[in-house]
């Protein structure tokens, strides 16, 4: 009779390890909001540099236009020694 009494109370060590899986839980759902809001920012960080990097190339287009209509010849000059260079390579 005294057994089933006994049996019938948890043990500490149950009782410890209630206790952890509890604070193990804790942990977990912290680390994934941890996790959440680091994703965002790595989000809004590629955002940010996929807005400065096109604006930057479209900078870069629009001096390259403008470079080609102020000196034409120059430009054909170069895009033919390169086109060159590049066929020399492109054969060995």
């Amino acid at each position: 009779m005294v057994e089933k009494k006994f049996a019938s109370i948890p043990n500490q060590a149950e009782v410890e390890a209630s206790a952890a899986r509890v604070d193990l839980d804790t942990q977990i759902a912290e680390l994934r909001a941890e996790i959440a809001r680091l994703t965002e920012s790595v989000s809004a960080i590629g955002t940010g540099a996929r807005a400065v990097v096109t604006s930057e190339a479209e900078v870069l287009t629009e001096r390259l236009r403008e470079r080609v209509r102020e000196e034409p010849v120059t430009t054909l000059l170069a895009v033919a020694g390169v086109a060159f260079v590049v066929g020399l390579l492109a054969r060995r």
